[in-house]
């Protein structure tokens, strides 16, 4: 089978198209006929081996030579053990651990999965495990009135978060590029900040700061908060995630204001929700461009690059 493989961590000119054996389901793991896998920030981080985290299972070398979580694509065939699925049954779902969605077939355990929706397309499912679970796991908690901050709001959970904001009757303020400030209001969003011009943290105050690209000072993030305020960040460098943890939590503590790293929890039980309500028409989709299998590299750049408007997929055909 044909897939995008690499060897070792750098840019998009260390992946390359190959002809790889086609893998076949083990015990509890299902063989997918991959149609679509949209592209996360996972993906680029894995990539580059940056940050240290994204190293974790391979700190020389890669520890998986295909990336691509986020996949959708018929069952070609099921491994022992397996019942919940059968052979040309529409599914998706995360496959974080063992990835391999860059390629023309990918086997994943059966519990990552779950029944693709009769409304969305594959390209439009292989969206939502990463990115519209991580958006609705960071809103838990808000209620209508409030006011939330989405830092780099114009990317794929930012594009999620935007609209399930709004639809909890929450102030939304995105903030991103200037590429992005009439995307992020196109989907709803009551302020746009360009972080180049302008400092979010001196605005405000928020009542929630759902930060999807963490890198500013902890004492930056509090003094945007207001009293009783909530701060979660998904991903950012290594350095701004110890100090979130550490200082952070501290320095919330003592001023009312709570800090911490959101702790996403995967799976069909939190993704399959998010999809309902995009099969449903309450959110929608938004995919900025489709690739194909040997254009992965420049879809990884187009992404790494911060250019992406929401989601950017990848068809495997």
């Amino acid at each position: 089978m044909r897939a995008v493989v690499y060897d070792r961590y750098g840019g998009p000119g260390v992946l390359r198209v190959a002809d790889v054996p086609k893998p076949s389901p083990a015990a509890g793991q299902v063989l997918i006929r991959v149609a679509a896998t949209s592209i996360n920030l996972s993906d680029w981080e894995c990539l580059r081996g940056s940050p240290a985290y994204a190293r974790i299972g391979g700190l020389r070398a890669p520890a998986r030579r295909i990336l691509g979580s986020d996949i959708a694509g018929s069952v070609e065939a099921v491994g022992p053990g397996v019942s919940r699925f059968r052979a040309g049954d529409e599914v998706y779902g995360d496959n974080l651990d063992l990835k391999g969605g860059f390629a023309e077939y990918a086997v994943a355990p059966e519990y990552v999965l779950a029944p693709r929706p009769a409304g969305l397309s594959a390209a439009e499912a292989a969206t939502i495990p990463q990115a519209g679970v991580i958006a609705h796991q960071g809103l838990a908690g808000l209620t209508a009135g409030r006011h939330v901050v989405i830092n780099g709001a114009g990317g794929g959970s930012g594009a999620f978060a935007i609209q399930l904001a709004k639809r909890l009757g929450a102030e939304v303020t995105g903030v991103d590029n200037a590429g992005k400030l009439g995307f992020m209001r196109s989907l709803g969003a009551d302020h746009v900040i360009d972080y180049r011009r302008d400092d979010f943290t001196r605005l405000g105050p928020y009542d929630l700061i759902l930060d999807l690209v963490a890198h500013r000072s902890v004492f930056a993030y509090r003094r945007a908060l207001a009293p009783g305020g909530r701060y979660r960040c998904v991903g950012g460098t290594v350095r701004t995630l110890l100090r979130v943890l550490t200082a952070g939590t501290v320095t919330g503590l003592l001023t009312g204001r709570r800090m911490g790293v959101l702790a996403v929890k995967p799976g069909p039980r939190w993704f399959a929700p998010v999809a309902g309500l995009c099969a449903a028409g309450d959110l929608t989709v938004h995919i900025d461009r489709t690739f194909a299998l040997d254009e992965v590299p420049e879809a990884l750049a187009y992404v790494g690059a911060g250019r992406a408007l929401g989601k950017v997929v990848v068809r495997a055909s």
